[in-house]
């Protein structure tokens, strides 16, 4: 049976992903910030300053637990022994959510540092959720699923993106989480249109919305590539398509993804900032 208990519920606010330099400033001056993510994979040692430092944040602070590293979509066996930290590490700080992407990172005994995309076919479908099935009874929580950024179409891929993503959630019960800027870098890629990707995404079955910044470069034939790169400011088209998301599926937790070239904290709260105010107009 699935473990629903946490300490307490994300609210449908901004958040952001704790970074250790912000810690006295999130204790201090947090402002709009009402939630935050920590990486799995950055927590899952024993004791030292940085376990003590998240215990304490959570006593003020609902958590997200956001995994990188089980390679959900890989086509070897999930690593029992990540799984079985994972599930130390969720029991003890109780997240609100706890999510994965959609996407692969190994290779036999070898860990690659990406997230890498994958063939939207009948076969993966089936490794997906088998994958997924057995995270979800060995962590015993609900897990929510995050859409990819994607740089390429595969020829053999046969099922669209977001009908893959809905039955996957149909056969195992998880949930989503839907990434608005990963929405606006595939479709960019892809030359499809964002606002009808989120116009069709299940959002009643999102938990979590993330935002971040993308770098842009060029491929060979010169048509823009945008890169999920996280190392700077959302650009304002995606923030034009988050009101968009917000507005078709009312407000839910949002979290602005931060993770390399990381600012001062008070550039990162800016940005849950402008965030707050998209909430507070699709409320009012």
């Amino acid at each position: 049976m699935l473990d629903q208990s946490a300490r307490s519920e994300l609210p449908a606010r901004p958040g952001v992903g704790y970074k250790p330099q912000h810690f006295s400033d999130i204790l201090n001056t947090s402002g709009p910030v009402e939630w935050l993510e920590i990486h799995a994979e950055n927590y899952m040692g024993d004791g030292g300053r940085p376990l003590a430092q998240l215990r304490h944040l959570a006593e003020r602070f609902p958590m997200s637990v956001h995994g990188v590293g089980l390679s959900i979509g890989g086509e070897g066996p999930l690593n029992r022994d990540h799984l079985t930290r994972l599930k130390h590490l969720c029991g003890w700080l109780q997240p609100a959510s706890f999510s994965e992407h959609l996407a692969w990172s190994t290779h036999d005994a070898e860990f690659l540092n990406d997230l890498l995309p994958l063939p939207y076919t009948g076969e993966t479908l089936a490794r997906v959720v088998s994958h997924i099935d057995e995270v979800q009874d060995h962590v015993g929580r609900r897990m929510l699923l995050e859409n990819p950024s994607v740089y390429v179409n595969f020829t053999e891929t046969n099922l669209d993106e977001i009908e893959f993503l809905s039955e996957i959630a149909r056969r195992t019960g998880c949930g989503l989480l839907l990434d608005v800027n990963n929405v606006y870098v595939s479709c960019t890629n892809r030359q499809t249109d964002p606002y009808d990707y989120i116009d069709r995404f299940p959002h009643r079955l999102v938990g979590e919305i993330h935002l971040g910044g993308h770098d842009e470069d060029a491929d060979d034939t010169g048509a823009r590539l945008l890169i999920d790169a996280h190392g700077s400011e959302v650009v304002d088209p995606v923030w034009q398509l988050y009101d968009h998301t917000i507005r078709l599926s009312g407000p839910k937790p949002t979290l602005i993804e931060w993770d390399n070239d990381v600012p001062d904290w008070p550039v990162l709260a800016e940005e849950a900032a402008r965030a707050a105010r998209i909430l507070d107009k699709v409320l009012a």
